[in-house]
């Protein structure tokens, strides 16, 4: 790590830690190759989808051993095909397709891509192998829809949950119901062939039957459970869909069923190792730190309040950590769009926790804070996240910015785009969802 000065350039600073963090995440071909089992008798079908979708089938090019066979399909998110996988497309080398598709809203290039990865499974036997590669954003690019559910309709329902205050694990319940791939489904297909699923995760707990909708592990939840999420955050749905529903009509395969027998989930990316490395990262800096934990979930700004209360008692006490530190966490929030505020601006989960937490800090002098997903997409703009300095209130005064009136219209965007400190990545090619560090010197 470069010698960082924290009080001198704490932007810098940060920003350095939130690379470590996503550097971590990265699925290269080093962290694939430990979870790949030998090549099978039969065939060797590659599936996937998620953001970090060409990363993990480029990986996998680098990884499965020479002159076995390997074909397949992943589906990523449209300008998330990495560099070496347009490399293989030129040299006429690439076995495994990477298309491109919609995120977070379905599209019809999805929808055919998650048909087309149907039809792949077809005939497969005991002799062949199917590596599914799973990351956050498959969920949406898988877009099959139920029998009788048609893609607006999913669309329609998947606009309102994002914008719901409804967390991901309520989300993809819903997901998995109205859907004929997920939940299972995919690997009830691909019976009785082998299934090796590996996983990035960009979910609180790292449950596989979360991530992506869990199209090639059992479904624990059931269709009640969808119509409660769909009841709780007041969602309508089309009456055939709410019937269907009812009847139990759409139920995804159950653990224990025989589909999933000798099939194997490898987690090969998790929110806490991109924490540790973000953590080892200001160790090595000189900066302690610690971490909040990786599995916070709630409302955005109030998760941004309850950040700046605790750097508020560390200045001011000294407690629960001395200074300088750096204190991280990561998880998934929410952001429930205030309809009644007028019309809703631009901004993601990263820069409404930090319009919550800048608010609540007040101009605290000794706190800078950093808030962004590591996709490098807050949401569906064009920043990763932003900054939050001790001046950011009184600079935006002095544009005559309301930061409370951007937050009441979700606009948290807009507000830190105007005073210049959105942070843009670029795709980062892998997903393993919020990462959040307050520096308090």
């Amino acid at each position: 790590m470069p010698d960082l000065n924290h009080a001198a350039d704490p932007r810098r600073f940060l920003r350095s830690l939130f690379d470590a963090a996503v550097a971590a995440a990265l699925p290269d071909a080093a962290r694939i190759a430990p979870f790949l089992p030998l090549p099978p008798k039969g065939r060797t079908l590659v599936l996937g989808a998620g953001k970090s979708g060409g990363a993990m089938a480029a990986a996998i090019e680098a990884a499965w051993p020479a002159g076995a066979p390997m074909s397949g399909l992943v589906v990523t998110r449209y300008d998330y095909l990495p560099p070496a996988n347009a490399l293989l497309r030129q040299r006429g080398a690439a076995r495994i397709e990477v298309v491109e598709a919609a995120h977070p809203v379905p599209d019809h290039a999805g929808r055919r891509a998650a048909e087309r990865i149907a039809a792949l499974v077809h005939g497969l036997g005991a002799d062949d192998l199917v590596l599914c590669l799973m990351s956050g954003g498959a969920s949406s690019l898988l877009a099959l829809p139920a029998e009788g559910v048609t893609l607006e309709e999913k669309r329609a329902i998947n606009r309102a949950l994002l914008t719901s205050g409804a967390a991901i694990d309520e989300m993809n319940c819903v997901r998995k119901h109205l859907s004929a791939i997920k939940g299972g489904r995919l690997a009830k297909a691909c019976a009785p062939a082998r299934v090796v699923t590996l996983l990035v995760s960009d979910v609180p707990g790292d449950s596989p039957a979360v991530i992506g909708s869990g199209p090639t592990v059992p479904d624990p939840t059931t269709c009640a459970d969808a119509l409660a999420v769909l009841d709780r955050y007041a969602i309508d749905v089309p009456p055939s869909i709410r019937a269907r529903l009812e009847r139990g009509e759409l139920e995804t395969p159950k653990p224990g069923d025989a589909a999933f027998a000798g099939n194997v989930v490898h987690l090969i990316a998790t929110p806490q190792q991109s924490l540790d490395a973000a953590a080892a990262a200001a160790r090595a800096a000189g900066v302690e730190a610690y971490i909040l934990g990786d599995e916070i979930e709630g409302e955005s700004r109030e998760v941004g309040k309850v950040h700046a209360a605790l750097a508020r008692q560390v200045v001011r006490r000294g407690q629960p950590f001395a200074r300088p530190c750096v204190v991280l966490s990561g998880g998934e929030t929410t952001v429930t769009v205030r309809h009644s505020a007028g019309a809703p601006g631009r901004g993601g989960r990263a820069t409404e926790f930090l319009l919550g937490c800048a608010l609540a800090l007040q101009g605290e002098a000794s706190v800078h804070v950093l808030a962004a997903d590591t996709d490098g997409i807050d949401g569906s703009e064009t920043n990763a996240g932003a900054f939050v300095a001790p001046d950011t209130l009184a600079r935006a005064a002095t544009l005559g910015l309301s930061a409370r009136s951007f937050l009441d219209r979700n606009d948290a965007y807009g507000f830190f785009d105007a005073l210049g400190d959105l942070v843009v990545t670029g795709p980062t090619y892998t997903n393993v969802n919020d990462f959040r560090a307050m520096l308090i010197s």
